[in-house]
């Protein structure tokens, strides 16, 4: 009996032991390879998963956005340096280059910035940042920017309130060596709800507004993006087959490029990096690097 109780003792007690090892964080030996510089975050494992080859442009492709390309360089600049930046939010019509910019920024950068590294981190996984952020604040010579793609909220999604205590607000506040650069095609991330907003009455409206707007607040950085007009378009097609070597003549290639446009109903840089790929691969050329 006393042999059975001293097992079953040993038992819950290590139980216990377990529990507290699978709630205390993750040593960061564990979760990081220091020689890489781009992740994505798996929050299941907590492990930060290298990319080896990330799918980014070169920024000199990226035509039409000198303005927004120049303040995300700066600020990330500033930021891998260890001087003050701010989180950046990047907003606009779809297509428009707000990914491939934050890609490219740290493509531009990691060079000239070894230890400045991009963790990428899906929406769904927002509320385990309280689960990354004090192990990246650990690591307090590398310089970390968290990118979320396609970041928004819809009505009942809880979630953002998390990713506001963590831009800003809370008690030990954003780690100092870490910055979030969000994208979205909304410039207020979360959805407006018109039948509460009808049900509350005007005399609420204002505290709705405050409410949809307090989470972008929390980005110092507004950088807005809106579909490019058809000179903007056919520049950024030569940027693209000057760096792929594509024989179509310049007239040839213009016109097919307009038609393409028609045909999608929209001029972006998406539009136009997926025309090349057609011209690209009738021509037989690999645009992979």
């Amino acid at each position: 009996m006393l042999n059975f109780r001293g097992n079953q003792f040993f038992s819950v007690h290590k139980r216990i032991a377990d529990a507290l090892d699978r709630l205390a964080p993750m040593p960061i030996s564990k979760i990081f390879d220091a020689s890489g510089t781009a992740f994505v975050w798996d929050p299941e494992q907590k492990h930060l998963n290298p990319v080896e080859n990330v799918n980014r442009l070169d920024i000199d492709l990226l035509k039409g956005i000198e303005r927004s390309k120049n303040t995300l360089l700066e600020n990330t600049r500033r930021f891998a340096m260890g001087l003050p930046a701010n989180n950046a939010l990047l907003w606009g019509a779809r297509g428009t280059g707000k990914s491939s910019l934050v890609k490219a920024v740290h493509g531009a950068l990691c060079g000239e910035h070894p230890l400045l590294s991009l963790i990428e981190i899906h929406r769904e996984d927002i509320s385990s940042l309280v689960k990354l952020l004090p192990i990246l604040r650990e690591k307090s010579s590398r310089f970390f920017i968290l990118f979320c793609d396609d970041l928004s909220f819809e009505k009942m999604d809880n979630s953002y309130k998390s990713l506001k205590a963590l831009l800003e607000g809370g008690i030990e506040g954003r780690p100092k060596n870490v910055i979030f650069y969000a994208t979205s095609n909304r410039r207020h991330l979360l959805a407006v709800d018109r039948s509460q907003e009808e049900y509350s009455g005007r005399k609420n409206l204002s505290d709705v507004t405050e409410e949809r707007v307090s989470l972008s607040d929390r980005f110092g950085l507004w950088i807005g993006f809106h579909n490019c007009d058809q000179a903007t378009y056919l520049e950024i097609i030569d940027g693209y087959s000057n760096k792929f070597g594509i024989t179509m003549s310049k007239n040839q290639l213009h016109a097919a490029a307009i038609e393409w446009s028609v045909t999608r109903g929209a001029r972006s840089g998406r539009v136009a990096w997926q025309f090349i790929q057609e011209i690209a691969g009738q021509e037989g050329i690999d645009t992979f690097e």
